[in-house]
C-alpha cells in the first residue's frame, strides 16, 4: 500500500490557550464549577503543557460555554461533514487522481453520531461513485487513524479496490463536557478540532515521494479500558482521562515498536522519522524516555500539538503532513497511535525519493 496523497483541514477560528482561560473565568461555568477546578484549569492553560492554540467549531469562545446535547449535535452535523470533505478534497489534489477513481472510503470519528454516517457525507461532498464502497468506524478514540488504515490496506489487497480515500476528523467541541473532574477539565483544555486524510493506492503517486506502508500491528487491552474512555452522561460524551495515560501510552508504543521492527530485523536507531500521536506534552515525554528518544526525534508530534492541541483521530495525518513539508530524510518511518481501548497500533513505512 501506497500513500498517494496527504491532506488536512480545521476550522478558520485560532484561539489560544491564554484566550481560552479568559473566556473561562467570564462564563458562567467559572461560579459553577469548584476551587479545584479553577486551580486545574490556570494550571493547565497558565503552564507549558505544549499546547499553545487551537482551531475550534465556533464563531467566538462564548459559544464553547453552551453545552446542551441539542447544541454539541447540530454542532459536530455542521462541521464534520465539511472538515472531512476538505481534508479530503486536498488528498485527492496531491494524489494526481480524480474523485471517480476512489473505489473504497473509510471514515473514522469519535466526537459525534450520524445516521446515515459520515462517509455519505464524504460520497456527497466529493462526488465519489455510487458504487463506492463506504465504512464508517467508531469508537476507537485518539487511536482511530492505524486502523482506518489497515482497513484500508486490507481493501486494497483484494480484487476490487485499487484507490481507497482514508479520514479521520473529530470536532471535539461537539464532545464538551465540564465538571470538577480534573480529566474531564484537563481534556476539556487539551483538544481542538479537525480532520486528516490519505488517499492510499496499490501504486506509488509517479510524483513526489515514494512512502510505502511495509507492516504494523495492533496491541489492545480492554482490562485498561477505563484509563481513557468516553462515556455517555445526561446525553453528552464525557472525556475519562487518568494519570495512567502516559504510562500506558509509552509502554504500550514500545512493545508495538518491538514487534514490527523485530519482523523486519530492524532496531529503533534505523528510524529516521517518528510520526507519534502526541497525546500531550507528558506523553511525548514518556515516550521518549520509554524509547530512549530525544526531542529531536519527536519535533513534528510537539509542533503539531503546540500549534493544534490534540486532534484526536485526525492528529497522525498532520504529523506526516509536517515530515513531508520538513523534508524529512528517507528511509524508515514509524507512524504510531493510541487511545480508547485501551490500544495501541503502529506501522513501518519506506519513505524514498
Amino acid at each position: 500500500m501506497f500513500f498517494r496523497g496527504l491532506g488536512t483541514s480545521t476550522p478558520p477560528a485560532r484561539y489560544t490557550k491564554e484566550e481560552c482561560l479568559t473566556a473561562f473565568q467570564h462564563s458562567e461555568w467559572f461560579a459553577r464549577l469548584d476551587a479545584r477546578a479553577h486551580f486545574v484549569a490556570r494550571t493547565v492553560l497558565q503552564r507549558d503543557n505544549g499546547m499553545q492554540t487551537r482551531r475550534l467549531a465556533v464563531d467566538s469562545l462564548d459559544e464553547v460555554f453552551q453545552i446542551d446535547p441539542n447544541t454539541l449535535a447540530s454542532r459536530f452535523l455542521a462541521h464534520a461533514p465539511a472538515l472531512a470533505t476538505t481534508a479530503g478534497q486536498r488528498a485527492l489534489a496531491q494524489s494526481g487522481l480524480t474523485a471517480r477513481d476512489i473505489d473504497a472510503v473509510v471514515v473514522s470519528t469519535c466526537t459525534g453520531y450520524l445516521c446515515p454516517g459520515l462517509s455519505g457525507y464524504v460520497v456527497d461532498g466529493l462526488g465519489l461513485r455510487a458504487d463506492v464502497q463506504a465504512f464508517d468506524l467508531v469508537g476507537q478514540g485518539c487511536a482511530a487513524a492505524l486502523p482506518n488504515l489497515q482497513l484500508s490496506r486490507a481493501l486494497l489487497s483484494g480484487p476490487t479496490c485499487a484507490h481507497v480515500l482514508s479520514i479521520c476528523v473529530e470536532v471535539s467541541s461537539a464532545a464538551m463536557y465540564l465538571d470538577n473532574d480534573p480529566g474531564v477539565l484537563i481534556s476539556a483544555c487539551l483538544f481542538g478540532d479537525g480532520a486528516g486524510a490519505a488517499v492510499l493506492s496499490r501504486e506509488p503517486n509517479a510524483a513526489g515521494r515514494r512512502m510505502e506502508w511495509i507492516d504494523s500491528t495492533s496491541l489492545i487491552n480492554p482490562a485498561e479500558r477505563k484509563a481513557l474512555m468516553f462515556e455517555q452522561r445526561d446525553g453528552m460524551l464525557r472525556n475519562i482521562l487518568t494519570r495512567a495515560v502516559p504510562t500506558l501510552a509509552a509502554d504500550y508504543a514500545h512493545r508495538v515498536l518491538k514487534t514490527v521492527l523485530g519482523r523486519s530485523s530492524l532496531g529503533t536507531a534505523d528510524v529516521r522519522v517518528w510520526a507519534m500521536h502526541a497525546g500531550g506534552r507528558d506523553v511525548l515525554h514518556a515516550i521518549e524516555r520509554e524509547l530512549g528518544l530525544g526531542p529531536q526525534d519527536l519535533r513534528y508530534s510537539a509542533a503539531m500539538l503546540h500549534e493544534y492541541g490534540n486532534l484526536s483521530s485526525a492528529f497522525v495525518y498532520f504529523v506526516l503532513e509536517a515530515a513531508l513539508a520538513d523534508h524529512a530524510p528517507d528511509g524508515w518511518w514509524w507512524l504510531s497511535s493510541f487511545g480508547a481501548g485501551f490500544s495501541c497500533h503502529g506501522a513501518l513505512l519506506e519513505v524514498s525519493p
